[in-house]
């Protein structure tokens, strides 16, 4: 007998926001898939976090880039539970590289970046859509970045791959429709790790103060902000599709 509980799957959920969204939503009652390529210990860990709050849970490892990995995914998702409701694609890279150095990427980084940010998602929405539409409802959202509306942050490869995976969400949206809706959230400045570790504890905190000085809301956002938002999209916007929302503390203002 399948599970009625509604199935999520958020991609890049062993840390950060991915993990903040998926014991989110196990705490709202839904099973989730935890989806890691490296982070394994990590991914682990949330596992638990979410069993602890009453899910049922699949640990996968899977590289977005590949499609192969991709259908595994949710195949394993169909065979465990026979459904699946949700399809956040957070899974993301970057490489840190100024912008005026234009030595500093390569082909091969373009290829890269692109293969996780864009196709990535794409791949997912195929494998999740059949589903989807057969069960004649469906939600997808999709994590860009202000970066993708503005221009500024890690790199430029960056930049553009979250300007296509804005593209791709309004794209898809009209494909997709009525049965499945498909969103994409613009954070800025978002909290954690994954910043520290790419740009430096030192430089981190630096641009954190700037920000909480100077944007309109005087605020930056925890991962635990952001992944509300994602529940919004998910369970409460049952009239949006092909809408991106920047959360970023009015920072597109400045």
């Amino acid at each position: 007998m399948k599970e009625n509980k509604p199935v999520a799957i958020v991609t890049g959920s062993s840390r950060g926001l991915g993990a903040a969204t998926v014991k989110m939503l196990a705490k709202r009652g839904y099973n989730v898939v935890i989806n890691y390529s490296q982070s394994e210990a990590e991914a682990r860990e949330v596992q638990k976090e979410c069993e602890e709050k009453g899910a049922e849970t699949l640990l996968c490892r899977a590289d977005v880039a590949e499609d192969a990995d991709c259908r595994r995914m949710v195949d394993e998702t169909m065979n465990k539970w026979g459904r699946v409701d949700a399809l956040v694609n957070n899974a993301a890279t970057t490489k840190f590289n100024a912008h005026g150095n234009l030595e500093g990427l390569s082909k091969e980084d373009f290829l890269n970046i692109y293969s996780i940010n864009v196709v990535g998602p794409y791949q997912m929405i195929r494998a999740v859509a059949p589903h989807m539409k057969k069960e004649g409802r469906g939600a997808v959202v999709n994590i860009a970045s202000l970066a993708g509306v503005k221009a500024i942050g890690s790199c430029v490869a960056y930049c553009a791959s979250k300007a296509a995976l804005i593209n791709m969400t309004m794209a898809l949206a009209r494909a997709l429709g009525p049965e499945i809706r498909v969103n994409a959230i613009c954070p800025g400045f978002i909290q954690g790790e994954w910043l520290k570790a790419g740009m430096g504890v030192e430089k981190y905190n630096k641009l954190k103060e700037q920000m909480e000085e100077k944007l309109p809301l005087r605020m930056t956002a925890t991962p635990e902000i952001i992944a509300e938002t994602i529940r919004y999209f998910i369970e409460d916007a049952v009239l949006v599709t092909g809408e991106t929302l920047l959360l970023d503390g009015g920072h597109h203002l400045v």
